[in-house]
């Protein structure tokens, strides 16, 4: 019987999922077809049998009551015909009494209990002349028993032809259930085909442009199979979006890598003939180059703080995020002494920490304040606010600790050009460069690094223009 069952399952892994399919709605069609045959034959064949007894019974009691006093006898012999009742007999309790002509029905000794009344009256299957008969054996007064029999042929053949009539269906219910189970995974699988026809597609193309045409409809009525589809669908939309991003990340930074090595070449190319330059045109190369290098790394470690999506767990914990603001602040003011920066800390933010990387996190101020004292006009000044309000629907608490309750903001507003309303939306992209900051320093990294930095950290960070000019940066912990 395992052996059996380790076929079984071989067979299912050898078979794909359509043929498997196809197969199994085949056989529950044809298992319930060739059942309702079966049981419509069984109740066929009860229903003309019983309808034989009922005339046995019907024949009887006519004998009966005709025959009432009568002794043991032949009543009627003409086994014959098939109308009712074509044999009917009288049997005593002793073979003794039997009459001198022999009896037309077979008389056994379960006729002679019936007819002291120790077995109930019974039907039997009898053949008589050839001729197949159904005998009805029951008693008649106190010391005799009534044998009457009919012939039985014709509900016999009935019963053939009903059988052979519902073999017919039957087989005709395979088929059937053959070809619907066909069209069932026909049917059923087709998002599946196309799906996999998609997905074989794009793994030889690898182009995820492809997509899975869906079967009109409003979403929520869409079965199982259709909602894959979509879903799979949605899924090539934002692996398509990667690639466009990761594609247009290397081509920005190999635009970007490109001046800067071009310019590195050309300097380590002058120094190589260092003995044909001045002193005055040597230290310019060298500084040059130097100036040069750090910039390449700088735009290279930005670029591998950008390939980082998430914090590793290791390095998390709890940071208070005003002395981190108070640390970034004072680091801005030494490297842009001729900007003023003015740090607000509300009282019920002083002592808010949230959970996080403090490298990262400075990383992230560093990038806000550089960005706005690269736009602030000198003397103008870029001012900070850090401020905390109670969450709708929090529970209540102290303002210090974890401050679960609580939304952390942090602002960082510049007096500058400010951001127009065409650049607001692609502040954040990787390499983006407004008209009025190409000709300043920087690589369009900044604020694309800020925002991964504050999305990895559960915190969201927009921009907008501020009342008066400027612009104004929001960095919201929830």
């Amino acid at each position: 019987m395992s052996g059996v069952r380790r076929l079984g399952r071989r067979w299912r892994r050898q078979r794909p999922l359509r043929t498997r399919l196809a197969v199994a709605a085949s056989a529950a069609v044809a298992l319930v077809a060739v059942g309702v045959c079966t049981a419509a034959f069984f109740v066929i064949r009860y229903e003309m049998f019983h309808q034989l007894d009922l005339n046995l019974t019907q024949s009887a009691t006519r004998v009966i009551q005709e025959n009432r006093d009568g002794g043991p006898q032949v009543v009627a012999g003409e086994c014959r015909y098939l109308s009712a009742p074509a044999c009917a007999q009288i049997v005593p309790v002793l073979p003794s009494e039997d009459p001198a002509h022999p009896y037309l029905l077979p008389v056994s000794a379960a006729v002679r209990e019936v007819a002291t009344g120790d077995r109930a009256p019974y039907f039997s299957n009898i053949t008589l002349s050839g001729k197949p008969m159904r005998m009805l054996t029951t008693r008649l007064g106190d010391d005799k028993a009534l044998q009457v029999a009919l012939r039985s042929d014709s509900v016999e053949k009935g019963v053939r032809q009903a059988a052979g009539l519902l073999a017919v269906i039957g087989a005709a219910g395979v088929l059937l259930a053959a070809g619907l189970g066909y069209w069932v995974s026909r049917t059923g699988l087709a998002p599946v085909a196309r799906l996999t026809a998609t997905a074989e597609r794009i793994a030889s193309t690898r182009d995820p442009r492809h997509r899975i045409e869906l079967p009109p409809g409003p979403p929520g009525r869409q079965d199982e199979v259709t909602r894959l589809a979509a879903s799979f669908n949605t899924m090539l939309g934002e692996l398509e979006q990667s690639v466009t991003a990761q594609r247009r990340l290397v081509a920005d930074a190999s635009h970007e890598l490109r001046t800067p090595l071009t310019a590195l070449r050309t300097n380590a190319e002058l120094l190589a003939r260092a003995d044909r330059l001045t002193d005055a045109q040597r230290d310019r190369a060298a500084g040059a180059l130097a100036r040069q290098l750090r910039e390449v790394t700088g735009l290279v470690n930005d670029l591998i703080e950008l390939a980082r999506d998430e914090e590793p767990t290791p390095l998390l914990e709890e940071v208070r995020i005003a002395a981190l603001a108070a640390h970034a602040v004072g680091a801005a003011r030494a490297h842009w002494p001729s900007t003023p920066f003015t740090l607000h800390v509300a009282p019920d933010a002083a002592e808010t920490v949230r959970p996080g990387v403090p490298a990262r996190l400075t990383r992230l101020l560093t990038n806000l304040l550089d960005n706005a004292a690269k736009f602030s006009p000198e003397g103008f000044p870029v001012e900070v606010e850090l401020t905390a309000s109670r969450r709708t629907g929090s529970g209540s608490g102290s303002g210090s600790g974890s401050g679960s309750g609580e939304r952390l903001e942090l602002t960082v507003r510049d007096h500058g050009p400010g951001i127009t309303t065409e650049d607001l939306p692609y502040v954040f992209d990787r390499f983006y460069r407004a008209e009025t900051a190409r000709a300043l320093p920087g690589s369009g990294l900044g604020l694309a690094m800020a925002r991964q930095i504050a999305r990895a950290h559960g915190a969201e960070l927009t921009a907008e223009q501020a009342q008066g000019g400027g612009a104004l940066f929001r960095l919201t912990f929830e």
